[in-house]
């Protein structure tokens, strides 16, 4: 039985699943908009999905809220009004809380983002990928490099500063140069924070079944060497694997994910992690994934695609995956504040990954060093339950 010794934080993830097109590298629930979004019906199912999770978090806060895809922003300003209206009505949040929107460049028309934030959206999170025209189109993205930079500037007009930029890296045919002139444009976007990501190949996308070739790996790491190095010169410090922020304006719902908090999550294929003090438990829970049998079952049991409790053996894995990818790590105590698990239950995983040079020595701090974070899938092995390993 897991003991949790202080309250977790909750956040609240919502799925909107329709993209314009499917891109051809996407492995999240999206799905191609083939007639007019159900909007009043979609969010009608959101909040009953809402309303049926409600008692596994009775007197609990919302911390931060993010909505996702998909292609959120493909909503009118009125559905996320009515959606918001509907959060507040059910839940407690925290004063002045993030709540993020995600928006692809070609899914948002002039003067949309304003109507977000008056709506309550005070974080954007624009999908670019590439300011090159020829590596969007290759990535199957619907918007060019112009319709961009002209989100980022709708973003500033509309009084929301606080958006982040999606890039990717490791494009096809992609040199050191194209990827520093992406980097350069967006820093002249001024955004407050920015995700770069390295393009791999999932399953069950037209990319994997169909591979690009992609640079090698001397070529990968004079890319990230690069960007690394000028989004520091310009203010943006690497807090995680992937992302990077200006001070004081890192995402606090990524973060959540990072230091192994809670969150609900209500959509079609909408995961959650929620601990339960009572039962002594951990429990991961997810939606029906496909559009047309959320909206039908949403809001019912049979609306549940899957309720599990996360193995206790499988705790200490789970939260490393998360914690490690953080550049400062987290502090020793939140493993057992988190997990509900002793520290004792690392070892001997902390002593090898210590004497590999993988991670601190600090007995204070979780944290992977230089080296660690370069090889994070080695010293996440250190602590692979045994019969995977």
């Amino acid at each position: 039985m897991l003991t949790f010794t202080a309250p977790l934080p909750l956040g609240l993830y919502i799925h909107i699943p329709w993209c314009l097109r499917k891109c051809p590298y996407c492995d999240f629930n999206s799905h191609a908009m083939r007639e007019p979004l159900p909007e009043q019906a979609y969010v009608d199912a959101l909040l009953a999905d809402l309303e049926q999770d409600l008692p596994r978090v009775w007197g609990r806060r919302i911390d931060s809220v993010f909505i996702g895809g998909g292609t959120p922003s493909l909503f009118s300003a009125e559905a996320v009004d009515r959606l918001l209206a509907g959060l507040r009505a059910r839940l407690p949040m925290r004063p002045g809380l993030e709540i993020t929107l995600e928006a692809n460049p070609g899914a948002v028309e002039r003067g949309k983002f304003a109507e977000f934030r008056a709506a309550g959206i005070n974080r954007l999170s624009i999908g670019v990928q590439s300011f090159d025209d020829g590596h969007l189109q290759r990535l199957g993205r619907i918007h060019d490099a112009q319709a961009a930079i002209a989100a980022a500037e709708a973003a500033h007009a509309a009084g929301l500063d606080h958006f982040n930029l999606d890039l990717i890296f490791g494009l096809p045919g992609q040199t050191v140069e194209q990827a520093q002139s992406d980097i350069a444009q967006a820093l002249a976007l001024r955004p407050a924070h920015l995700s770069y990501y390295q393009l791999t190949l999932e399953p069950n996308t037209l990319f994997y079944r169909a591979p690009p070739v992609l640079p090698d790996e001397d070529l990968i790491d004079a890319i990230q060497d690069r960007a690394q190095d000028t989004l520091a010169q310009h203010g943006y410090q690497r807090y995680e694997v992937s992302a990077y922020a200006r001070e004081n304006q890192r995402c606090r719902h990524n973060l959540n994910y990072w230091q192994f908090g809670d969150y609900l999550g209500i959509g079609a294929g909408a995961h959650a992690k929620l601990s339960d003090p009572a039962s002594g438990a951990i429990h991961r829970l997810w939606k029906r994934k496909h559009p047309q049998d959320y909206l039908a079952r949403a809001g019912t049991p049979d609306g549940i695609g899957g309720d599990a409790p996360v193995p206790e053996a499988d705790l200490p894995l789970e939260f490393l995956m998360n914690a490690l990818r953080l550049v400062e790590g987290v502090p020793t105590v939140l493993f057992s504040e988190r997990s509900g698990l002793p520290l004792a239950a690392l070892e001997p995983g902390l002593s090898r990954a210590r004497a590999r040079g993988l991670l601190e020595s600090d007995p204070d701090r979780l944290c992977a060093t230089e080296l660690g974070l370069r090889f994070l899938n080695d010293l996440l092995q250190e602590f692979m339950p045994e019969e995977e390993c």
